[in-house]
């Protein structure tokens, strides 16, 4: 039999050892085996062997606690570290380089956003904006790839993001894509793929994947092209809803999406849900105000907020949205009503939107909270400019 070391209720009360030679050590409590540590130093907690390729095996139905500390008591990272975050609540593991949020797999859930593309008075831009953890704007990153606006953009793969179609100047828009690594890079051009466009949304959905939807060229669309978890963009998808564009699009309850909002050449507050396999269902009544060229993003790790936007006048009025996907009636707006913005998730909980046009072209941002509260304005950073797009990347703070 193997090495053992027995605290018992019963007898002498005391630690009783018995053994062989098996090089296994097994610690029991009451007769009964508590910890077991073989040859190979494998420990199993609460049965008599570590399951094949374990270091530790931990049986039972309760828990499992790891140390518990804010972002400022972090220790020096080692490698495969695994703690508790108190400030973000979520659980981290330092990967050779720095701590990354264990967030699941929400597109929304990012810790770093980036503006990019849209159009200032002297035209078309490709200039990105990186947002850090904690919603802080940066100056202007030099444009990669095609000039465009009244495009759309979408987190992807878990920690990176892509830019897709937009307008070039023609009637027909464009469909080429610019991918986003997880540090905030933006690639070339990618050749097009779908239906040439512009005035379109997209989301995450699925934990990894994501989805572009509607538009308008030479009519209004309501088509969709999925995007893969390594960024390849899908031929057409036959529409479903509503043909609109102008509308906002964000990811809710973890693993599913919706469209929502736009105008068909009148205004709408209607909205098409998106499962967690990309398919759009058929539209849901419409609940608030009715709005066009809105924004609209993920918050709380499950929610999703629609605001600003324009109807006969531009507005700064939002709309939460559940983690059931449903849309809640109008809350005042807050900060400087504006439409042809962009938002994004940033700190895996929170929300910004960002740039617009209002009397003239803003870079000014909003920030939301993880309750789906609006903040006042905050001064712009960057080149002021409209018909943006943003988009969540990066798990690592």
């Amino acid at each position: 039999m193997a090495s053992t070391i027995n605290g018992t209720s019963t007898g002498s009360g005391g630690l009783i050892s018995t053994g062989d030679d098996s090089g296994i050590l097994n610690i029991q409590t009451n007769e009964t085996t508590a910890v077991s540590i073989s040859a190979a130093q494998n420990v199993a907690i609460g049965s008599t062997a570590a399951a094949t390729g374990c270091t530790l095996d931990v049986q039972g139905t309760s828990a499992l606690k790891v140390p518990v500390g804010t972002t400022a008591q972090r220790p020096t990272g080692v490698t495969g570290m695994t703690r508790l975050n108190s400030t973000t609540g979520y659980l981290e593991y330092f990967n050779g380089t720095s701590y990354i949020s264990l967030v699941g797999s929400n597109p929304s859930l990012t810790q770093k956003a980036l503006f990019g593309y849209g159009r200032e008075v002297g035209g078309r831009l490709s200039i990105t904006n990186l947002v850090s953890n904690t919603g802080v704007v940066a100056t202007d990153t030099t444009g990669v790839g095609t000039e465009r606006d009244w495009l759309a953009a979408a987190g992807y793969g878990t920690d990176k993001a892509i830019f897709g179609y937009g307008d070039v100047g023609g009637p027909s828009g464009t469909a080429v894509t610019n991918l986003v690594s997880n540090t905030g890079v933006v690639a070339t051009d990618t050749t097009g793929v779908g239906t040439t466009r512009m005035g379109l949304a997209a989301a995450g959905y699925g934990t990894d994947k994501a989805i572009f939807g509607y538009g308008v060229a030479f009519s209004n669309y309501s088509l969709t092209n999925l995007v893969s978890n390594t960024g390849v963009v899908a031929t057409d998808t036959t529409g479903v809803g509503t043909a609109r564009y102008g509308l906002a699009a964000a990811g809710y309850g973890t693993d599913k999406a919706l469209f929502g909002y736009g105008t068909t050449g009148s205004n709408q507050s209607l909205t098409n849900l998106v499962s967690n396999t990309g398919v759009v269902a058929a539209n849901t009544t419409g609940v608030g105000t009715a709005r066009s060229n809105l924004a609209a993003a993920g918050y709380g790790t499950d929610k999703a907020i629609f605001g600003y936007g324009t109807t006969a006048s531009n507005q700064s009025l939002t709309n939460l949205v559940s983690n059931t996907g449903v849309v809640a009636t109008d809350t005042t707006g807050v900060g400087t009503a504006r439409y042809a913005l962009a938002a994004a998730g940033y700190g895996t909980d929170k929300a910004l939107f960002g740039y617009g046009h209002a009397a003239t072209y803003s870079s000014l941002t909003n920030l939301v909270s993880n309750t789906g509260v609006v903040a006042t304005d905050t001064t712009g950073v960057g080149t002021a400019r409209y018909y943006v797009a943003a988009a969540g990347f990066s798990l690592s703070a």
